[in-house]
């Protein structure tokens, strides 16, 4: 019996077996306690080289309180909306040295787009090379990754407010609440945080308003055109590109096709440019949101060094693509605990940003949506912490 239960401890790979035998180890005498495996790890279990890494969202020119929170509250990196192209290298140098200046390192900031990129309107080719410029100086200033989405429009029509526990404010999403009308442009943005969180959203907006409907065919033909004119840069100058996929994931959005809302169309982006340079934000509630397991997704991607970004939150799906609601971290039905682990396995080393959190009665009386990201941020970090201790228990 006490062999089965060496044994057991030895082999184990879940929290839940963990716990289990420690509390059989718990009601035994201290004579005949077996210690846990996790007591050999030295404590505090920190982010390497070759582990994830928490991340929290900045404005480039915030140097507020919230800057420095952010490093009291545990996270040593950041990421933002870079300026708007063109760069000069100085420029993204001072925003690197004034994050250094808190303790904290950039490690993924996010560029715009313009319609002649995503629409092959005139100019694209000039565009093409600001980009191609812009991650020349990124590798120089040494940010690790370039995030970037492709396609036109987002549904935001379909969401709305839903009650979560104690009251909380969900964020829902249902696309048959579409707009009767889509000519009147009346944009529905049921909760101000979005703004706040995507920052680049008023400019994306403005971007995208006018622009005409995009069939499945021509968004492959445009990003295939900028895919293979901006990753050889990125391999030079040693810099991932993480596109986020289509979050809502609807079939159509103002007519326009949303190919990275599916699986499918992830799989055929990745094929377009074979690199490592050519990836994605791995974002495990857009998973879910579209039908599929987190985790088969996330091996697919991590097996062929495709994540260069990654976004941890929870969903629960009514109708893949056209009907969930986002929860609390801990409340969806993607097992956040095999997402982290699969993560620390594959050595995943970029970063991960608990996003999207429930408005919350301190926010609502305080303004703003930060104690909503600590949560979210705190959750995320303790999962991690769990993770690498028993990964590195299990092997002492």
């Amino acid at each position: 019996m006490s062999n089965n239960r060496r044994d057991f401890i030895k082999k184990g790979s879940s929290l839940a077996a963990a716990l289990s035998i420690g509390a059989v180890g718990a009601s035994a005498s201290a004579k005949n306690a077996i210690p846990l495996p996790a007591q050999k790890v030295p404590w505090p279990v920190l982010e390497g080289p070759d582990t994830p890494k928490m991340t929290m969202n900045v404005g480039h020119n915030d140097m507020s309180s919230k800057v420095r929170a952010i490093k009291q509250f545990g996270a040593d990196y950041v990421h933002m909306d870079a300026p708007a192209l063109p760069w000069t290298q100085a420029e993204i140098q001072a925003i690197v040295d004034r994050f250094k200046a808190e303790g904290l390192s950039i490690i993924n900031h996010r560029i715009i787009l313009p319609p002649s990129i995503l629409h092959n309107m005139a100019g694209r080719d000039e565009d093409i090379k600001k980009v191609q410029d812009a991650i020349r100086i990124t590798g120089k200033v040494g940010i690790p990754v370039i995030e970037y989405n492709f396609y036109s429009h987002r549904l935001r029509e379909g969401y709305y407010n839903s009650v979560g526990r104690g009251n909380a404010r969900y964020l829902s999403f249902d696309y048959n609440r579409k707009m009767p009308n889509p000519a009147d442009n009346n944009w529905n943005e049921p909760r101000d945080r979005r703004a706040d969180e995507m920052q680049f959203a008023a400019s994306e907006l403005k971007a995208t308003e006018a622009e005409p409907a995009t069939s499945e065919e021509q968004f492959w033909e445009n990003i295939t055109y900028f895919l293979k004119a901006i990753i050889p840069v990125a391999e030079e100058s040693g810099v991932k590109m993480a596109l986020h996929p289509n979050d809502p994931p609807p079939p159509l959005s103002r007519g326009s096709a949303q190919p990275m809302g599916s699986f499918a169309g992830w799989k055929k982006l990745l094929a377009i440019v074979d690199s490592p340079a050519n990836g994605m934000t791995f974002d495990c509630g857009v998973s879910t949101e579209i039908g599929e397991n987190a985790i088969d997704v996330l091996h697919y991607m991590a097996a062929r060094n495709r994540i260069n970004h990654m976004h941890f939150r929870n969903v629960k799906v009514e109708i893949p693509r056209i009907k969930y609601t986002e929860t609390y971290p801990d409340a969806g039905q993607v097992n956040m605990f095999a997402v982290m682990q699969e993560l620390v396995r594959a050595k995943y080393k970029y970063g991960v940003f608990a996003e999207h959190p429930p408005g919350n009665i301190i926010d609502k009386e305080r303004g703003g949506d930060f104690i909503g990201y600590i949560y979210n941020q705190a959750y995320a970090r303790g999962v991690l912490q769990s993770v690498l201790t028993l990964e590195q228990g299990y092997k002492g």
